[in-house]
């Protein structure tokens, strides 16, 4: 890959200590073949400056304006708080740039749609921070099921569960607002059901619960509860539009992290992803059994499933780092990105139709 040319980007939401940015995006773009961080923006000149030295971006700005009127960045990606993805996200069109946000796109579906409508008329690549649909594993996965594996697709379960409902900093208390978009209906529930129709096929109907059992947070910081109208337990059940029947159970716990565990199950044989945490986050196992083997098997995923560079920090990196392949290899090659803005409404469909199961009692045909 030395001698193709990279993608110049910059990153707004580089903040070089906290935040998904440091975490996942940043250590992703370091080692990267195809993408180059040419700049990292935060609100603060110091942290800004910062964070270009420690992960060796050539520019730094404290203004998302000035780094997109730069003619040196290409593309642009965007991992600030829900609520202000659209701003930036717009912006960043309108300024010609590639985009790619982080999930969910936008705070409301509203929001996702206008900026799917701006990118496609501009006429530049979008990806959206979907980052299971590059996990190795569940790539092969989604291969599995159309090669035949389980045959049929006949029924679905997938269940998560992440600790620490109770309590938190107050850095992170925002998301206690169910308004603000971040909650674990569009979070953790989004990334996990949006996983499950990748491998398994669309939603036709869905009935759901969707409930706040935990209704005020500690903030450990502050020693104050605040009060909290975000679901924190998300209970799906529904028909794809294959004709199975799917169950999901995601919800944040008190204690105990027991993970992500997602099951396909066809007239003729098992799959079963399973990790420690959601599927966008971490390694999964994927494990199969058919007729006449003993038990479920462990399934090596191909080789050549993975393309991040081995020198991409393991955890949450890893899959991030596929999907900056991805993005670049659509903007050079002229190809469509995936997972795409027009992913991004149609999970945004997904989760709006849970909510509206849960408030209303009823069925919703998708």
């Amino acid at each position: 890959m030395s001698d193709v040319k990279k993608i110049r980007l910059g990153v707004v939401g580089a903040n070089p200590t906290r935040g998904w940015g440091p975490r996942a995006h940043l250590p992703a773009i370091v080692p990267s073949r195809d993408v180059e961080l040419t700049a990292v923006c935060t609100s603060r000149k110091e942290s800004a400056e910062e964070s270009a030295a420690k992960f060796n971006a050539k520019m730094a700005f404290h203004d998302y304006r000035e780094m997109l009127a730069c003619p040196d960045v290409d593309a642009v990606a965007v991992l600030l708080r829900v609520p202000v993805h659209y701003e930036v996200t717009m912006d960043a069109l309108n300024a010609g740039k590639h985009v790619f946000t982080e999930w969910p796109l936008g705070r409301t579906r509203a929001e996702a749609v206008e900026m799917r409508d701006l990118a496609e008329a501009k006429g530049v690549k979008h990806m959206v921070g979907l980052q299971a649909r590059a996990n190795p594993a569940i790539v092969h996965a989604r291969e599995l099921v159309s090669d035949g594996y389980v045959g049929e697709v006949m029924a679905c379960h997938v269940s998560v569960a992440r600790g620490g409902v109770l309590q938190r900093p107050s850095d992170r208390t925002w998301q206690k607002d169910n308004e603000l978009g971040a909650t674990t209906l569009t979070i953790a529930c989004g990334h996990t059901i949006d996983a499950l129709r990748y491998v398994a096929g669309d939603f036709s109907m869905v009935s759901g619960l969707a409930t706040t059992q935990a209704r005020q947070w500690y903030e450990t910081d502050t020693q104050r509860y605040v009060d909290v109208t975000g679901p924190d337990n998300v209970l799906v059940s529904g028909r794809l539009a294959n004709g199975a029947v799917a169950s999901v159970h995601v919800c944040a716990i008190p204690f105990g992290n027991l993970g992500y565990r997602m099951e396909i199950y066809g007239r003729e044989g098992t799959l079963v992803a399973s990790s420690d945490n959601t599927p966008q986050l971490k390694v999964v196992r994927l494990q199969g059994v058919r007729a006449g083997d003993s038990g479920l098997q462990d399934l090596e995923v191909p080789s050549d499933r993975v393309h991040a560079p081995a020198d991409t920090p393991d955890g949450e990196p890893r899959n991030v780092g596929e999907m900056y392949i991805r993005f670049a290899r659509a903007i050079r090659n002229g190809g469509e990105c995936d997972p795409d803005f027009n992913t991004a409404v149609e999970t945004h469909r997904l989760i709006d139709a849970i909510a509206e199961a849960s408030e209303e009692g009823r069925a919703v045909t998708l």
